[in-house]
């Protein structure tokens, strides 16, 4: 099974709640690399790579977040895996 890319932006009350080191531990569950970070107009960038049933989930969990998150939108653009990471880690 060849892993894919899936770049998301989240939008809404997603700083300041956790929502990326949540993200992080999602990610180790599912096995999947990448990163999230904090954008300065207040969205989470998260790009992350693995099999496309482990990407499904965390894109569903995207959609929730942590508990004191308040989710809005996640946009998501899918794509070839790089291979670039080998962890999944918080910027």
């Amino acid at each position: 099974m060849s892993n894919q890319r899936m770049s998301m932006l989240i939008s809404g009350k997603v700083q300041g709640v956790y929502y990326r080191a949540s993200a992080a531990s999602k990610a180790a569950e599912l096995g999947v690399t990448g990163y999230a970070k904090n954008l300065p107009d207040g969205r989470v960038e998260l790009v992350a790579e693995g099999p496309r049933s482990a990407l499904t989930s965390l894109r569903q969990w995207c959609g929730d977040g942590p508990p004191a998150a308040e989710v809005d939108r996640v946009d998501t653009t899918e794509s070839a895996a790089t291979g670039e990471f080998t962890s999944f880690e918080t910027r």
